[in-house]
């Protein structure tokens, strides 16, 4: 999977999941500011994201991190890079 693929199967899940514009969807966007999120959406976000992926997200620090959609697809990218 390229690194664009991984991107957009990020962006597609997490639209669909939480009913998000797909213009929306920038690397920039603030995840609770921008896209409206909550901390209990976080919690939705990370079963979206191991489900799509298929690995288990356990890093607490590392996902209290994230800020921005950017930030999902470097972390859900260093995860894959971990595993290949």
């Amino acid at each position: 999977m390229t690194e664009q693929e991984v991107i957009e199967l990020i962006d597609s899940s997490l639209a669909e999941e939480f009913e998000l514009e797909r213009e929306a969807m920038t690397p920039e966007a603030n995840i609770y500011e921008d896209l409206g999120l909550d901390s209990l959406d976080t919690v939705d976000m990370v079963i979206v994201l191991e489900g799509a992926f298929k690995f288990k997200i356990r890093e607490e620090e590392a996902v209290r991190g994230i800020r921005t959609l950017g930030d999902i697809h470097r972390f859900v990218l260093s995860k894959m890079e971990q595993q290949s």
